[in-house]
C-alpha cells in the first residue's frame, strides 16, 4: 500500500502544479482583488513574465488528462509501481523545470522539457499496451 500513496501524491503535485503558475502570474501581473471580477480577462491582457507564467498553467492544465489516465490506467493494469514512479517522478520534475523556463523565457529548452515530459506518460501507456499484449 505504500507505493499507491506516493502514487496518490505525484498526481496531487500534477494537479496543483497548475495553479502555482496561477499565482506567480496574478503576482507578476499586479492582480487585485477587483480583478477576481474577471480573472480571465485579466490574464489574458498581461505580458512579460506573467503572460509566460499563464501559459505555463494553461499547458500544465492541457497535460494533466494524459498524466492522469496514464497513472491509473498502469496502477489498474498491474504496472510495477516502480516503472509508475519513475515516470510520475520524473513527469513532475521535467515540469517544473518547463515552467522555470517559460518563466525565464528559455524557449528551446522549455520545449525539449516538454517533450520529455509528455514521454513520461506515454511511456507508461505502451508498457501497459505491452503487458497486455
Amino acid at each position: 500500500m505504500q507505493g499507491i500513496n506516493e502514487i496518490i501524491y505525484l498526481i496531487l503535485a500534477a494537479c496543483l502544479l497548475p495553479y502555482v503558475f496561477a499565482i506567480i502570474a496574478k503576482i507578476a501581473g499586479g492582480f487585485k482583488v477587483a480583478d477576481n471580477q474577471n480573472p480571465r480577462d485579466f490574464l489574458a491582457k498581461t505580458t512579460g513574465l506573467a503572460a509566460r507564467a499563464n501559459a505555463a498553467q494553461q499547458n500544465s492544465f492541457e497535460s494533466l488528462p494524459l498524466f492522469i489516465a496514464a497513472v491509473l490506467i498502469a496502477e489498474y493494469m498491474v504496472v510495477s509501481q516502480i516503472w509508475i514512479l519513475l515516470f510520475g517522478t520524473a513527469y513532475i520534475i521535467l515540469r517544473i523545470l518547463y515552467g522555470l523556463c517559460y518563466l525565464a523565457n528559455l524557449s528551446s529548452l522549455r520545449s525539449i522539457l516538454w517533450f520529455l515530459s509528455m514521454l513520461c506518460p506515454i511511456s507508461l501507456l505502451l508498457i501497459v499496451i505491452k503487458i497486455t499484449s
